[in-house]
């Protein structure tokens, strides 16, 4: 039996574990890794293109929530060059605030496009 992820798994967990990077030299790695040079983020807050404007996002992110971690929420679903995932936002050990859904565009096995949805996110978050 196969037990090897998905190639729509291993993308998924790969972008967020980009989500959850910290370290600013590590997230570009990241980035370089598997991401398109041009790639292009929105979601109903922020959007960015290219690598350092979408780590300074991510990093935003964690200045406004400090402690918090992605986690994936369900399986990822691919379709040709689309991927489709769900992923929830909270403190570590507590339970989750924010989830989201995101739609991803793959260029050459890299992401290329990423529009996010907020699909919970409480009041004053």
């Amino acid at each position: 039996m196969n037990t090897a992820p998905l190639p729509a798994d291993a993308l998924a967990r790969d972008y967020i574990a980009l989500w959850n990077e910290t370290d600013a030299d590590r997230r570009a790695e990241l980035l370089r890794a598997g991401w398109c040079e041009d790639a292009r983020y929105v979601d109903p807050l922020m959007q960015g293109s290219g690598h350092g404007p979408i780590s300074a996002l991510v990093g935003a992110v964690h200045q406004r929530y400090p402690g918090f971690r992605f986690a994936l929420l369900g399986r990822p679903d691919a379709h040709g060059e689309h991927l489709r995932f769900s992923w929830t936002l909270g403190p570590a050990g507590a339970e989750d605030l924010i989830q989201g859904t995101d739609f991803v565009e793959l260029a050459g096995g890299k992401l290329a496009r990423v529009t996010g949805f907020l699909d919970r996110v409480p009041v004053g978050a």
